[in-house]
């Protein structure tokens, strides 16, 4: 998912996307231990999708601050 479809979506959105991602990752990491894995990439990527999530909502987050404290 690109960062550009995250901003486009809601709080509450990204937040469940971030469940999502974290489930995700913990499957990963039984297969992995397990070694069932099939493919390695697959954590890298969700990794990198859980940062990037993370990152818009705390940009939101500073936002709302900001606007906040000019009023």
């Amino acid at each position: 998912m690109s960062v550009k479809d995250m901003r486009a979506k809601s709080a509450a959105e990204l937040t469940e996307q971030l469940v999502a991602l974290r489930r995700e990752q913990f499957n990963l990491r039984v297969q992995q231990a397990t070694g069932q894995q099939a493919r390695a990439d697959e954590v890298k990527r969700v990794r990198r999708d859980i940062a990037r999530l993370k990152t818009v909502l705390r940009e939101r987050e500073l936002r709302e601050g900001a606007a906040g404290n000019r009023q």
